[in-house]
């Protein structure tokens, strides 16, 4: 450990040197490196945590950079696990990073988690939450939680030290279509940044030993207003009985069999004149769009399918891909004959392929 580089934390009263070996020793595992994962690593790996994991299976987007500081035009393309670790490797050489270059599943969710003292979770979707939380309850792992919505955010820690789970805030999974994303609803570039730090700060406290944890405390952020506000939960030691995962996490069944084009196929599709179908909002829409395609807002995708030409393949856009099924089941249901296709990946996988 070079103790010059982190000379201002170990004069620091409550932290000392014994704090910072202790981050030396320590293994934190960064579930996402997007908006809330790009601060947590950035600072985790600055501060002299010993060894970081990083989980993801995303690419680098031009849309991303507004709020991922840790990339650059550059970078549009690329994994971002590896080009996280480029980076961070530059920052700061003294730690170990290992990087995952998968989603979090049920098949390696253990496995993964097993290595690491404390879980980040900063993935921007509830199957992922709920699998987080439960493999943590399972190996008696701490988990850091961080959400974000529009101009707000939520930190609080989970499974600390006997104290209450995810579950015991959250005890079901909401619907698919009763939870809003970044995509469709925006995000402003700073948010992740104050709720990402945030989610480091108690990583630290929890490793260290300093401070009072917000274990049992769901900590409000709102923006707009520049305030902060506490609400207390309690434990329901039922959740804290698990033993095994679910057998999926997904809103979807996994037997369901989605047909799906790749978002590299896009432009053979454009170049033959494919019917593509944009389901993204208006502002996202007129923001950026493919000229030849034809735009029909998921809310309003029932009641404008007559603008759909089903004697062709359609082929289902939007920005990431989950729209895009879900449009696809809603239209196969009402034409099940119908040739129907989701563009894996959506516009962020085409646009890192143009790149």
């Amino acid at each position: 450990m070079n103790q010059e580089r982190y000379t201002r934390q170990t004069i620091l009263k409550g932290f000392g040197l014994e704090g910072q070996k202790k981050l030396v020793k320590a293994k934190i595992l960064v579930i996402g490196a997007g908006g809330l994962g790009v601060p947590v690593l950035t600072y985790l790996n600055a501060m002299g945590v010993g060894k970081i994991g990083i989980v993801d299976n995303d690419v680098v987007s031009i849309t991303n950079l507004h709020r991922q500081v840790l990339y650059d035009e550059g970078d549009i393309g690329e994994s971002k696990v590896i080009a996280a670790l480029k980076k961070l490797m530059a920052q700061n050489p003294d730690g170990e990073i290992v990087v995952y270059n998968t989603f979090l599943t049920t098949k390696n969710a253990i496995e993964i988690i097993t290595d690491y003292d404390v879980v980040v979770d900063t993935s921007d979707n509830f199957p992922t939450r709920y699998l987080v939380n439960d493999a943590c309850v399972i190996l008696n792992k701490p988990f850091v939680y961080g959400a974000l919505h529009g101009y707000e955010g939520q930190v609080s820690v989970f499974n600390y030290k006997g104290g209450p789970t995810y579950r015991c805030l959250f005890p079901q999974m909401p619907k698919e279509n009763e939870v809003p994303n970044c995509n469709e609803h925006g995000v402003l570039g700073i948010i992740p940044g104050i709720i990402g730090n945030l989610q480091a700060l108690e990583a630290v406290k929890v490793i260290v030993g300093i401070g009072e944890v917000l274990s049992g405390k769901l900590l409000i952020f709102d923006g707009l207003q520049q305030s902060y506000q506490k609400i207390k939960f309690k434990l329901n030691s039922e959740n804290r009985k698990r033993k095994k995962l679910q057998d999926f996490y997904e809103w979807n069944d996994p037997c369901e069999i989605i047909p799906n084009v790749s978002a590299d196929e896009l432009q053979n599709l454009l170049s033959d004149k494919a019917q593509i179908i944009d389901v993204r909002t208006i502002e996202e829409y007129e923001n950026y769009h493919i000229p030849e395609s034809i735009h029909i807002p998921l809310d309003s995708l029932e009641t404008n399918s007559d603008k759909i030409n089903f004697s062709i393949p359609v082929y289902l856009l939007c920005q990431s891909g989950k729209r895009s099924e879900t449009a696809f089941r809603q239209l196969k249901e009402k034409h099940p004959e119908s040739s129907l296709f989701s563009i894996l990946g959506g516009l962020n996988q085409y646009l890192a392929a143009c790149s």
